[in-house]
């Protein structure tokens, strides 16, 4: 009898179950399968052809920067200080008559005193001081760079360095090179896909580098004046030619 109550409480769920199926086996039939939700990402990847191209434009250089400094050794830090200091002042006083302006075309670009150190006994001991100082000058009638080193050694400078020449505008230079790096690069693929048979699309990524070549003058590096003294007696430095250089990579998408 118990089973039997069992029975009976389960037929109405599995009456249920079998017309659930059957309504669901009839909707598929009559209006086509059920849909379901899925997410899909689709990537389309093209393929890429990149291309170099190079500009260069020769220019004369316009202005110079020259370096010079003074170097001193002594026994106390005052002495050195002094020293370089009062060389320095009598440098600018000088470069200053030759038409070149303190505030805007000089600076200070290094300033340092150090002691110097005996180890002989073993033990450190501390024998004098030495100080050194350099000055960035901004030379704009780059015919006159010469005659600034020249005047600069005479007033007590001994060291000489670091001389480089630049342009005013370089970006406009830059813009010419750069016009023809792109210019050149353009062709080069038209050209190739000319000759492999496959047209280009749209460009995808533009890179590109600089480099100027600067013209090397007769010394760029630092030098002890006073130890050269007769090869430096006068400065023959010549400016030559600079080249800009502009190199860029444009990236094409193949249709």
């Amino acid at each position: 009898m118990k089973f039997m109550k069992q029975v009976k409480v389960m037929v109405p769920y599995f009456i249920a179950v079998v017309f659930f199926f059957v309504g669901l086996f009839i909707y598929t039939r009559v209006a086509g399968p059920v849909a379901l939700s899925v997410n899909s990402n689709v990537t389309n990847q093209s393929d890429i052809f990149t291309v170099s191209g190079e500009g260069k434009v020769e220019v004369k250089p316009e202005i110079a920067y020259v370096r010079v400094g003074m170097e001193s050794n002594g026994s106390s830090v005052n002495q050195v200080q002094a020293e370089i200091d009062g060389v320095m002042e009598r440098v600018i006083g000088v470069l200053e008559r030759l038409g070149i302006d303190r505030e805007k075309e000089m600076e200070t670009v290094s300033y340092s005193i150090n002691p110097m150190f005996d180890w002989s006994s073993g033990r450190q001991r501390i024998t004098g001081y030495s100080a050194s100082t350099q000055l960035k000058v901004k030379v704009k009638e780059i015919d006159r760079v010469n005659e600034v080193v020249d005047a600069a050694v005479e007033s007590g400078a001994n060291q000489v360095g670091g001389v480089s020449f630049d342009v005013e505008d370089r970006e406009k230079i830059e813009e010419e090179a750069r016009k023809e790096a792109v210019e050149q690069a353009k062709r080069k693929a038209e050209a190739a896909a000319k000759a492999a048979g496959f047209r280009l699309g749209r460009i995808v990524n533009y890179s590109e580098g600089s480099n100027g070549v600067a013209p090397q003058p007769m010394y760029d590096r630092a030098m002890a004046v006073g130890e050269m003294a007769p090869e430096l007696s006068s400065a023959k430095i010549q400016p030559g030619v600079e080249e800009i250089e502009i190199v860029v990579s444009l990236s094409y998408q193949i249709e």
